[in-house]
């Protein structure tokens, strides 16, 4: 009797309920682990799976966001709003109709993006720099400029990879972070 009344007892202070997150955790850890390493193998497949995806987005944010402007009081909030709900949806029909040209466009994009973060990384890491943890600051905005260097130096041509490797080391990273916080929390338990 007082191990059934033990194991309601965990169970009603969470015990039960880590050891199901720490499974969770690691077999979601696992599969993504398995989906970067796939990404990375298959690089031009899970670039125009990236591609696809964002150009779905944009199309189905578009067309809602089209029919919200509707909603909007003012002229000026109006027709911004449908402008770029329009953009949204055109930009959606571009990628799909073209996507070669598409993930070109959007490695171009990923490129521009790691430059101004690497860029804005660094200048916080000189504003922070009497204060610890300002050259890890100062070195992340480096390798984000590092690789803005590698994307457009070699763009257009690695555009078929690119967004490939880059959501497979995501990927990647993620899993297995995921997979040690597992052991974290069924080591807590």
């Amino acid at each position: 009797m007082s191990g059934a009344f033990k194991a309601m007892s965990d169970r009603s202070l969470g015990h039960g309920r880590s050891q199901e997150s720490s499974g969770w955790l690691f077999w979601f850890g696992l599969a993504m682990v398995a989906l970067g390493i796939a990404a990375v193998v298959y690089p031009v497949y899970s670039t125009m799976a990236a591609e696809l995806f964002v150009s779905w987005l944009l199309l189905i944010s578009g067309a809602f966001s089209f029919f919200g402007s509707f909603s909007i009081r003012g002229t000026g909030p109006f027709f911004g709003a449908l402008l770029l709900s329009v953009l949204s949806v055109a930009a959606g029909i571009f990628l799909l109709a073209n996507p070669a040209s598409g993930a070109a466009w959007l490695t171009l994009l990923v490129g521009v993006v790691f430059a101004c973060q690497g860029a804005l990384e660094v200048s916080f890491a000189f504003t922070l720099r009497p204060n610890s943890g300002w050259v890890s600051m100062l070195i992340s905005g480096i390798m984000s400029l590092l690789l803005a260097v590698l994307i457009l130096a070699g763009w257009p041509a690695i555009s078929a990879v690119t967004l490939g490797i880059l959501f497979g080391v995501n990927f990647l990273t993620t899993g297995i972070a995921y997979m040690l916080l597992s052991r974290t929390v069924s080591s807590a338990s």
